[in-house]
């Protein structure tokens, strides 16, 4: 249980990237007072906590309405966290940063694609398939999500003194180890549905 835990929040950690989300927040933010930081930072984190949400509940239905089988969601999952994975590496990944006049930057680009990226999404609904996991085991994964979050509203709103730690570089040189990370768990998503697929066949 305790293996599976850390997994989960490795996963999440990777793929929601609190401390990737530093320099968005600091970049969107600049000019605004204190107390809107902080604002800003707690709209960022329950909307994504919202979006986050919503497909955790409702992603699998989704799936099987569609008709879609697992193996193929994974292997699509798999391909999608990995070319998210990729900007995390080459540093290719545009959030959005520079918003418009009246466009509310703990929405766009804090909340999403930020926060509540597309590989965060996929994430959830893999790491949430009803036909793997039982109602207990999700909420614990809706535990994991939520701390997440938190993680990333802490760091959101210590982001002035840890940027000035770690410099844009350092959060660079971060972004870029966990989209290794992220790269080997959309891999091994992906071998995993193929292996899936071939026991299927075999044993049809």
């Amino acid at each position: 249980m305790t293996s599976d835990f850390f997994e989960q929040f490795v996963i999440l950690w990777v793929v929601i990237d609190p401390i990737g989300t530093i320099p968005v927040f600091v970049a969107v933010t600049a000019g605004y007072s204190a107390a809107a930081h902080r604002r800003i930072a707690l709209q960022a984190a329950g909307v994504a906590a919202l979006v986050l949400g919503f497909f955790l509940v409702l992603g699998q239905f989704l799936i099987d309405a569609l008709g879609i089988s697992l193996p193929a969601f994974q292997i699509a999952g798999g391909l999608v966290l990995f070319l998210f994975a990729l900007t995390m590496i080459f540093g290719t990944n545009d959030t959005g940063m520079g918003s418009r006049d009246g466009d509310n930057p703990a929405i766009f680009p804090l909340a999403v694609p930020s926060l509540a990226s597309p590989g965060a999404m996929l994430a959830i609904v893999l790491l949430t398939d009803n036909n793997r996991f039982s109602v207990p085991e999700q909420a614990v994964t809706a535990g994991v999500m939520l701390l997440v979050i938190l993680c990333a509203l802490i760091a959101m709103l210590m982001a002035g003194p840890i940027l000035r730690l770690i410099r844009r570089s350092g959060a660079a040189i971060v972004s870029r180890v966990m989209g290794m990370v992220l790269a080997a768990v959309a891999v091994d998503n992906v071998i995993e549905a193929i292996w899936q697929l071939i026991r299927s066949y075999q044993g049809t």
